[in-house]
């Protein structure tokens, strides 16, 4: 009887996951909302998913420090700034993974009650560029990634409040700042000396006094270096990665247990 019902259990619940997953091939992790809401930034999101994809490839002949240039833009063009900390409804904006796009982020985020899974942020570069939402720090991973693959030697920078990227270009340290789209032609102990210099790069981007003081508080309180997004979110990064090639193997084989159970059980029935 114990083996019947823990069979069942299996095949039901196998084919509750693969039924979630076909669904969600259907589904778009972006919410629509963010077309149409108002964001932190004004003009927050000029890129959709398809555009993002196709920008930050790099262009023939274009260098380093025009790549960095460009992808700060860019970044900061594809990823809507939601009131992130604010947001009181995790499913408005997806910050909880629907259980159709990953039922183990779903499942974390929902009952694990750690706040980093109820509101999660996504090391995949890509999956957070389709999702189209994030801060300071999904920007700065994304940036970081796709440093990495340009070869360009980078590490993300946490200051109190704010994270960017400072990379080494031409010998020289450089920091970008891919949430607000600012480049910044000194290096982290530079900012950090002085904060007032970052006032007109980012003022020449339209952003607000109250915002540009914020961040000149942030930069003088001082930094942490991260070697990469591994290093930056290491649990995360790992799970993420089991997570999504567990998705649709996990189903079939806890199937695969329910149907042995029920096959063994109905053997044992005939040779007695």
């Amino acid at each position: 009887m114990i083996r019947k019902i823990l069979s069942l259990i299996c095949i039901v619940m196998g084919t509750s996951l693969l039924a979630v997953n076909v669904y969600g091939l259907f589904q778009d992790v972006r919410p629509s909302i963010i077309e149409t809401e108002p964001l932190r930034f004004p003009n927050d999101l000029s890129l959709n998913y398809e555009q993002a994809m196709k920008h930050i490839e790099a262009l023939p002949d274009e260098d380093h420090s025009q790549y960095a240039i460009r992808m700060t833009d860019v970044i900061s063009q594809s990823l809507a700034h939601i009131h992130w900390n604010e947001e009181y409804d995790v499913t408005r904006y997806n910050q909880l993974i629907p259980i159709w796009e990953n039922y183990f982020l779903y499942f974390m985020g929902k009952y694990s009650g750690i706040p980093e899974y109820e509101k999660y942020h996504y090391a995949n570069y890509q999956r957070s560029l389709k999702r189209g939402i994030g801060i300071c720090g999904d920007a700065s991973m994304v940036m970081s990634q796709l440093f990495d693959q340009q070869g360009i030697p980078n590490q993300i920078l946490s200051f109190p409040g704010h994270v960017i990227v400072t990379a080494e270009i031409d010998g020289e340290e450089k920091l970008f700042d891919p949430d607000f789209g600012v480049t910044l032609p000194y290096s982290p102990a530079e900012i950090k000396d002085s904060p007032t210099q970052i006032y007109q790069h980012y003022i020449d981007k339209g952003y607000s006094l109250r915002e540009i003081k914020g961040l000149m508080r942030a930069y003088e309180l001082g930094y942490q270096r991260w070697d990469g997004v591994k290093h930056f979110i290491t649990n995360k990064y790992y799970f993420e990665k089991v997570a999504y090639v567990l998705k649709w193997p996990f189903p079939i084989i806890i199937m695969i247990i329910g149907f042995a159970l029920l096959l063994s059980k109905n053997k044992t029935k005939k040779h007695k």
